[in-house]
């Protein structure tokens, strides 16, 4: 069922959303609050456009409010849609750090609130995002809430939103990480005699073709990797370093929890 749609901010995720709704068909209607009006490529009779919450249509009643401005922002902007607030009315946030007790307060108990945590790859369709309701978001509202973050991605729902920094720290910053490995892959590389620029094709190359063979197979992660480690080969004299004590392993908890103790920080 097509729904209308109210989107607040149209920067990178907000744009990655709406594109992905646009694709699948899941608007009957989508007005779009961003100052500086539509991006060039966004040209759909569905979609329009105002400049504020004090330009809305007469008598529109979005179904669903996506909130997809930066967390920083949004305390001056969200007491604007309070009047929003109702039985017909889900408040959609996909702003990091920011709790569904934060919403409630500025919008009142009545609100109807999915906080939820997206990931870069929505870009491409290929994202995966986290989600959580109040009481108060019915069980068609949170179908709709999926089928909206699912435009982009996978969507997995969580019952306890003390987990999400957690997932934060994992999903949401975790192409950080993919990234990063990337650019030490491609160093490493260098510092064993390769060309730049072939080091970072190669491990370009490498880091994206595992990740696909790792979507399109059933096996666990641990079976791919012993399926490329030969006993006594060079990929296992690699492991025993990486999965040392002090190897990638601890490194990586380390980092995961300074992320989602930062959330927490951030959230308040």
């Amino acid at each position: 069922m097509a729904a209308k749609l109210l989107l607040v901010g149209c920067g990178k995720m907000g744009g990655a959303l709406l594109d992905g709704w646009l694709r699948a068909g899941t608007t009957e209607r989508v007005v779009v609050v961003e100052p500086g009006g539509l991006p060039a490529a966004v040209s759909h009779p569905a979609v329009s456009a105002v400049a504020g919450a004090d330009a809305l249509p007469d008598g529109f009643v979005p179904d669903v409010v996506v909130l997809a401005v930066k967390p920083q922002v949004m305390e001056s902007v969200l007491p604007a849609y309070a009047r929003l607030t109702g039985p017909a009315t889900v408040f959609l946030s996909i702003a990091a750090g920011r709790p569904i007790g934060y919403f409630e307060e500025r919008l009142g108990a009545a609100a109807a609130v999915v906080r939820s945590m997206p990931n870069t790859p929505a870009a491409i369709g290929r994202g995966i995002t986290v989600a959580c309701a109040n009481a108060r978001v019915g069980t068609e509202q949170a179908a709709l809430c999926e089928r909206l973050l699912g435009a982009v991605g996978d969507v997995a729902w969580i019952a306890d939103e003390a987990q999400m920094d957690a997932v934060t720290a994992l999903s949401g910053s975790g192409p950080a990480y993919v990234f990063l490995l990337v650019e030490a892959l491609a160093r490493a590389g260098e510092d064993a005699g390769l060309p730049a620029e072939l080091a970072q094709r190669l491990a370009r190359a490498t880091v994206s073709g595992a990740g696909e063979l790792l979507r399109q197979s059933t096996a666990p992660a641990a079976q791919l990797r012993e399926a490329v480690t030969s006993p006594g080969g060079t990929t296992r004299a690699a492991l025993d370093v990486l999965m040392a004590e002090d190897g990638l392993q601890p490194l990586l908890t380390r980092a995961v929890d300074a992320a989602a103790r930062r959330s927490r920080e951030l959230a308040g």
